[in-house]
């Protein structure tokens, strides 16, 4: 369903103007087919899964989406903002601090950011990002400051968290470096796996390679 949520999306935007407006696109559709999956599993609700409330993510969809055949029937405009947890409460203040203002639609992805990295994936897989480079480059475009400062390449969750540490003035780990510490690998090492595409696409290869081996 994924791949059919993200194809309805795309065909329904408005010719972009450039590329990284393309690019803003590519990734709200990831974003918002990912949760339409959960949704539809009925895991969360739309607004659970992105962290924007109803009229939010209505007033997103029709500015990026125009067109598209997107189902939004439990969309109350009416409806609460989805809950926050502190922590979320945290990270998304540390977002909206480093988002940059020029940018219409920063304040969205940092709450789309804050509620996806409650998740326990790495954040470009929760997003439903094709690959963590994308995820690069999404929080150097909206929330530059606060990417720039990822010197050592740090798996972003990682990342966020020790800033948040530093910020209130304690250490994340006890460490005298990050090269001393036994858990080095944990905060740096390689963000790989599959997007939500490709497992879906894998999946459906094994399954038709197990049909053709039971004939």
């Amino acid at each position: 369903m994924f791949a059919e949520h993200y194809a309805s999306l795309i065909a329904g935007q408005w010719p972009a103007i450039d590329s990284e407006t393309a690019f803003d696109q590519h990734v709200l559709a990831c974003v918002l087919s990912r949760a339409r999956d959960e949704a539809l599993a009925g895991r969360y609700t739309l607004t659970e899964s992105t962290g924007l409330g109803p009229r939010s993510l209505l007033r997103l969809i029709a500015i990026s989406f125009p067109v598209a055949s997107f189902d939004l029937v439990e969309l109350d405009p009416a409806g609460k903002e989805p809950e926050r947890t502190e922590e979320e409460d945290l990270l998304l203040a540390l977002l909206l601090q480093h988002a940059d203002r020029r940018l219409d639609k920063s304040a969205y992805f940092a709450r789309i950011l804050a509620r996806r990295s409650m998740r326990d994936d790495h954040l470009w897989q929760d997003l439903g990002l094709f690959e963590r480079a994308e995820l690069t480059r999404l929080l150097n475009r909206h929330f530059p400051t606060l990417a720039q400062g990822n010197t050592e390449n740090m798996k972003w969750k990682k990342y966020f968290y020790r800033t948040l540490c530093e910020a209130e003035g304690f250490s994340l780990c006890t460490a005298p470096s990050c090269r001393d510490c036994s858990d080095f690998t944990s905060c740096f090492g390689e963000e790989t796996g599959e997007s939500r595409l490709a497992r879906l696409k894998n999946g459906i290869a094994a399954d038709h390679t197990s049909q053709q081996q039971s004939r």
